[in-house]
């Protein structure tokens, strides 16, 4: 379903993506690390339809549609380095970091912080081209927020 996309998207010098198909790699990624515990809870899926909706303006349908979507491409994705080096080269450094953000509140939704889970985000981040300043500034917003 997505076989285009992912051959577009880990290209050796991909075009920076259009906001929709940006919106839906940082989605699949974002269920990825959702699902590194083997536990993909209703509650993180409820988490991530908050995310996007309040991240990119949606409506509940629309919402869930993107995480629907999301799910499907995580996974046809490739692992998750070539997957994750490929949304650095095709996604701006804000977004990025804001999807760091993101991940972070996923990953302390459930009040547990695994040694899968903190490693899969170490590698992410830097994979994304995100400082580990940048990235541990967002896990504290979001710790502070939880």
């Amino acid at each position: 379903m997505f076989g285009d996309f992912i051959r577009r998207l880990t290209q050796p010098d991909p075009a920076p993506l259009p906001d929709g198909d940006a919106r839906l790699a940082l989605t699949a990624l974002m269920v990825r690390v959702a699902r590194t515990d083997h536990d993909y809870a209703a509650s993180e899926r409820t988490l991530i339809e908050e995310i996007v909706r309040t991240r990119y303006g949606l409506n509940d349908e629309e919402a869930t549609a993107l995480r629907k979507d999301g799910e499907a491409l995580e996974a046809e994705a490739p692992d998750t380095v070539r997957f994750t080096r490929a949304i650095k080269d095709a996604v701006r450094y804000e977004d990025r970091l804001a999807v760091i953000e993101a991940l972070w509140k996923i990953v302390l939704a459930d009040g547990i912080r695994t040694d899968e889970e903190d490693a899969l985000l170490r590698l992410v981040a830097n994979l994304l081209g995100v400082t580990d300043t940048d990235s541990a500034m967002a896990r504290q917003r979001m710790d502070r927020a939880t």
